[in-house]
């Protein structure tokens, strides 16, 4: 990987999308942890976004909080005086308990601080969904359109797949949506797929490490898609043509010598004329012509007719109120996949190595170009897997400390200053240990590349 060879455009895009939605959910997050701690008459003397050890990119007190903007990007917080946090102020917890002071407030109104935080997490994420559906509808490629069937990669075909099966249900239920075949076979830990292979149906049975196979390979995209012909939409204006014309409407059907039917096949056979210049045939008009180009960086300089506009996509519409239990479901089916995932990591179906990541891997998951639908999503998507990280029961996490409290309010009994002190140290340590190892996995892969 050389510097010249990276994309600073997209990658510029990507990182814009991450900041924005990252803030966006950082915000709202402290929030939820700042106005009940006001409403409850806390003394809050920081909200922050991002983390600022040693010095902030901005900053400014407005009553008895200092608003600003650390330099680390890993999250925020509000610092709420008398209170055992990330910030590790000792000095302020030896002093007499203050009225103001957090840790002189009621078990409940600890408890309502502590979680606050969660439940605006889970609230915008149900909102994003319901506005996306209310909005955007739901589009989808019916998996019956699949005039060509399927496109098979190496992974696929081992399992007894072939080129050209169409998909008729997994686990004996029919999938109506294409998009969410290969998401259905990792995340519902599929057992068989049923095919339809020329005039017979058959049953594909899946292996028990497929899902790990996938996301060692990042095979998931290509594991399955579609088959289609490459017919070209649009000609891309660095497009190096030497002899001939490449027109809108052609089919490409060759490259040199190797002839092929299928998207698919043409990019595996282009790798091997990377930067050299070829001989195109098409289709056109009902005959062949051809043209001589330059594939640069492996591309002949076309964008191809996409699936969706070749067979046809269904947008379902829904009205607002009819978007609120599909948005709300759509939320629901996010977090179980995301704890699936979490429960195929520590019973060993994924690789931990494979599965991790850091900042770095979520900003990748953002689109290369501004797409304001992806971006909502994504941000709904991570906005409900925040609000679960938050409430698991680790100290330094907004659930430790609420477990805690829980316990006091069952008991009768509140744990003392010094061992929330070391709680807290060792869930920072950990949750640190953790950042620290998902970066090492995410700049490894980049060097592996």
């Amino acid at each position: 990987m050389t510097l010249l060879a990276i994309d600073y455009g997209s990658i510029a895009v990507k990182t814009g999308q991450f900041i924005l939605s990252f803030s966006i959910l950082v915000i709202l997050h402290e929030l939820g942890h700042f106005i009940p701690a006001k409403l409850f008459k806390c003394k809050v003397e920081k909200f922050y976004l991002f983390f600022n050890p040693y010095f902030s990119l901005f900053k400014v007190t407005k009553g008895e909080t200092e608003y600003g903007i650390g330099w680390i990007p890993f999250g925020g917080f509000v610092k709420i005086a008398g209170m055992i946090d990330e910030s590790m102020d000792k000095e302020q917890m030896k002093l007499p308990p203050q009225d103001f002071e957090f840790r002189s407030k009621p078990a409940w109104q600890r408890l309502i601080i502590m979680t606050g935080g969660v439940f605006v997490n889970v609230v915008l994420a149900i909102v994003i969904f319901i506005g996306i559906t209310a909005y955007w509808g739901e589009e989808f490629l019916p998996t019956k359109n699949l005039k060509y069937g399927i496109a098979t990669d190496s992974l696929a075909k081992s399992i007894g797949l072939k080129d050209g099966d169409n998909i008729i249900s997994i686990d004996g239920n029919t999938i109506e949506n294409f998009g969410t075949v290969t998401a259905d076979i990792v995340l519902k830990e599929a057992k068989s797929l049923q095919v339809q292979r020329g005039s017979e149906q058959l049953t594909i049975e899946i292996p028990a490490d497929l899902s790990k196979q996938l996301v060692k390979n990042k095979a998931s995209e290509a594991f399955i898609d579609i088959r289609f012909p490459a017919i070209i939409d649009s000609v891309s204006s660095t497009a190096i043509i030497n002899k001939g014309q490449m027109l809108k409407g052609d089919t490409v059907i060759g490259i040199n010598e190797h002839y092929f039917s299928y998207y698919h096949e043409l990019t595996e056979i282009r790798k091997q004329y990377k930067d050299s210049i070829a001989t195109i045939t098409v289709l056109r008009h009902g005959d062949t012509a051809t043209f001589r180009c330059l594939l640069k960086g492996g591309l002949i300089g076309f964008m191809p007719v996409s699936p969706g506009k070749m067979f046809g996509t269904v947008t379902k519409r829904y009205s607002f109120f009819e978007a609120i239990p599909v948005g709300t479901k759509k939320c629901k089916e996010t977090l179980d996949h995301y704890v699936t995932g979490l429960k195929q990591i520590f019973t060993g179906k994924v690789s931990a190595n494979d599965s991790l990541g850091s900042v770095i891997s979520i900003g990748n998951t953002f689109p290369s170009s501004w797409d304001w639908q992806r971006f909502w999503t994504l941000t709904g998507v991570f906005s409900i897997i925040l609000a679960f990280m938050n409430i698991l029961p680790i100290p330094a996490l907004d659930g430790g400390h609420a477990l805690f409290t829980i316990v006091e309010i069952i008991t009768g009994r509140k744990p003392s200053d010094k061992f929330m002190e070391y709680a807290q140290m060792g869930g920072m340590i950990l949750l640190l240990s953790l950042m620290a190892y998902a970066l090492g996995l995410d700049f490894w892969r980049l060097f592996k590349k």
